[in-house]
């Protein structure tokens, strides 16, 4: 059997393992509050074809399309189309919100007809969607880590930081389930929508925030910042909101973000120092799937090692909001050590969350 074979369809390189991702991408966002960037989804998998540059590009793609988010980088494509103002026939699409025209594979198809050219670029790098509200469960984890006995000053790395949003969330303030964290004066207040108990009310700080990316984007560069606006689902409006008040925030300050790999990032993190009574953590939101698997194996080990040598007075902690491909939903999930709990399993499962912030079940374990 070629190797190609041996991985699930959604990551073959192959027109029909384009065409399977498209399909789970259009499921995924459908169970994620996100009709017309399924509906694109969807679409693409129907008109694409050998006809045009961009078709021959998306269907005969040489690395794994869903591990590459090829489908969202082709929706991202056609909304900066539309951001632009340069195939305005795509308003019914994308100032509909939430109704799907009639017409959408028409229109998607005369897009890639006119601007052809201009959609091949956004194949070339992965989305960065970055959104600053999926820091809420940051901060929920947080309280639960401070819950179980962990020194509640927090010191941050994230890994896929894109234009580090999260990286000034000691910046921003939480409506938990009513348990209230944060500076009351913050730039950017959060309330999702919460289900089941509200988290442990505890005071805590964020003593430092650093992250990694490959591609860091620049919020105060007019031109990244518009590529950010592209990779938003259009039917999220308070994304655009949020978006805007993170781009006037990075303004007014400095963010620890670094160019590079994450498994060198995390290296380096965890070879430094930590001051008594502090708590590292490593922290990353729908980042894993698309990180190779020797890049997280590596991780896995290096985080391991550290928590061996961690003590109650320095401890580590791994926080991850991760996408399950298989139910569809995103899972909030913890690691701590040293972790004197009974527990058998690695993880603590906290709950699950919308993509974007929009609720959070809270189901602690």
């Amino acid at each position: 059997m070629p190797k190609n074979q041996t991985l699930p369809l959604i990551n073959q390189s192959s027109p029909d393992g384009v065409r399977a991702a498209f399909t789970n991408q259009f499921a995924y966002c459908s169970a994620n509050d996100a009709p017309i960037t399924a509906a694109i989804c969807q679409t693409l998998s129907q008109v694409l074809d050998n006809d045009t540059a961009f078709g021959r590009a998306v269907l005969n793609w040489q690395g794994m399309p869903m591990a590459d988010a090829l489908p969202l980088r082709c929706a991202a494509a056609f909304h900066a189309l539309y951001q632009a103002g340069n195939q305005p026939e795509l308003a019914s699409l994308y100032q509909g919100q939430q109704a799907v025209p009639a017409d959408i594979n028409q229109l998607i198809a005369h897009a890639i007809a006119r601007h052809d050219s201009d959609l091949l670029p956004w194949l070339e790098t992965p989305p960065q969607t970055n959104e600053s509200g999926r820091s809420s469960n940051f901060a929920a984890a947080m309280l639960w880590l401070a819950e179980q006995g962990l020194p509640t000053t927090f010191h941050l790395s994230e890994i896929g930081s894109s234009a580090g949003v999260n990286l000034m969330m000691d910046q921003y303030r939480y409506d938990l389930g009513g348990t209230n964290v944060g500076p009351e004066t913050a730039a950017i207040h959060f309330s999702p929508e919460w289900q089941g108990d509200a988290p442990p009310q505890h005071d805590i700080t964020i003593g430092s925030t650093r992250g990694v990316d490959l591609n860091p984007l620049d919020l105060t560069n007019p031109a990244h910042a518009a590529r950010l606006k592209a990779y938003i689902w259009p039917e999220n409006l308070d994304r655009f909101d949020r978006m805007e008040a993170a781009i006037a925030l990075a303004n007014t300050r400095s963010l620890d973000l670094d160019e590079g790999d994450a498994a060198d990032f995390v290296d380096a993190a965890l070879a430094q120092p930590q001051s008594p009574d502090t708590t590292h953590v490593l922290m990353h939101s729908i980042v894993w799937v698309y990180l190779p698997e020797e890049t997280q194996q590596h991780i896995t080990a290096a985080m391991e090692a550290a928590g061996a040598k961690a003590t109650s007075d320095t401890p580590l902690a791994w926080i991850m909001l991760e996408s399950n491909r298989d139910t569809l939903r995103h899972e909030l999930k913890v690691r701590y050590w040293p972790d004197n709990s009974d527990k058998e399993e690695k993880w603590h499962w906290l709950g699950e969350a919308h993509a974007h912030g929009k609720w959070i079940r809270w189901q602690p374990e």
